[in-house]
Parts: C-alpha cells; sequence; structure tokens
C-alpha cells in the first residue's frame, strides 16, 4: 500500500495534556507515521461535554501512513489507552488524549468504527483551525466537500 497523506486532530483536558501531545507524536513516529507537519496548540471551550468541564487544548498532525486506515485507528487508540484513556469510554466527556483520524488521503470510508472524512470535522473550529494552519488545501477540500449537496459530512 503507498503512503497516504493523513491528518488525525488531537485533543484532552485532563492532566498534562501538552505532554499527552508530545508521547502522542512520538508514539506515531515510532510506529511508522512519517510526521510532516505538527500545529501550534490551541485552547477551546469544551463542545458537548458534561457540565463544568474544563478549557480542551487543541492540535493537528499530518503524515504519512503506509498502513490501512483501521490500523492507524488501532494505533490511535492504543496511543490513547498509554496515556490514560481507558478503551471503553462515554462519548463526549472530558478526557486525557483524544486522536481522531480526520482525513484520510481524499479517500471516503464508511467502516463499523471509523467515519473519514470525520463527519463534524467541518464544522469544528478546534479541528479547523489546526488543520488550516498546517494543512489549508485539505482544509479547503475539506469544507468544500461538506458543502456539497448530499454530503453526508
Amino acid at each position: 500500500m503507498p503512503d497516504t497523506l493523513c491528518v488525525i486532530a488531537l485533543g484532552g483536558n485532563i492532566g498534562d495534556v501538552p505532554a499527552a501531545f508530545r508521547r502522542a507524536r512520538e508514539s506515531l513516529y515510532g510506529a511508522g507515521f512519517r510526521i510532516r507537519r505538527f500545529s501550534s496548540l490551541y485552547t477551546t471551550e469544551p463542545v458537548d461535554c458534561e457540565p463544568g468541564a474544563g478549557a480542551f487544548v487543541n492540535a493537528a498532525v499530518s503524515g504519512y501512513w503506509n498502513g490501512t486506515p483501521s490500523e492507524l485507528l488501532a494505533l490511535c487508540r492504543r496511543i490513547e489507552a498509554e496515556n490514560g484513556r481507558p478503551n471503553e469510554h462515554p462519548h463526549h466527556v472530558s478526557r486525557t488524549l483524544d486522536l481522531d483520524v480526520i482525513l484520510f488521503g481524499h479517500e471516503t470510508i464508511a467502516l463499523p468504527d471509523l467515519t473519514v472524512p470525520h463527519p463534524e470535522a467541518a464544522r469544528r473550529g478546534f479541528v479547523m483551525d489546526p488543520l488550516r494552519e498546517i494543512e489549508p488545501e485539505l482544509a479547503d477540500w475539506l469544507v468544500s466537500r461538506a458543502n456539497e449537496p448530499g454530503t453526508a459530512l
């Protein structure tokens, strides 16, 4: 399989999130994700979280992956677990680390546990601001795709 340019969004609001991002970056690289760009850190208000949730730190990383989308998702889940996020966790709650596969090239993927492009990405500033910083062309593509009639993004 040829290398695919992918984008992963990072987020967290529990503990030392910048340190978790550094560990995630190292783990991604160590597993063969060839990092192209890593965004600045953005502090944002929580979206759809429990009452009283603290601010989130968000970022995005782009890089080349030589595996399948499912393998990249499994790697992200392993890295989340290594950083204190349980494998079984409620949706939309505070967390130490969240890694979401936002883009896998220009592919459309619909698996039971992975939808790419990420269905909410184009509507979320905490995803789009870091994405625009590191891969403005991909951000534009994602927004234009989200605005196409009949697109489920």
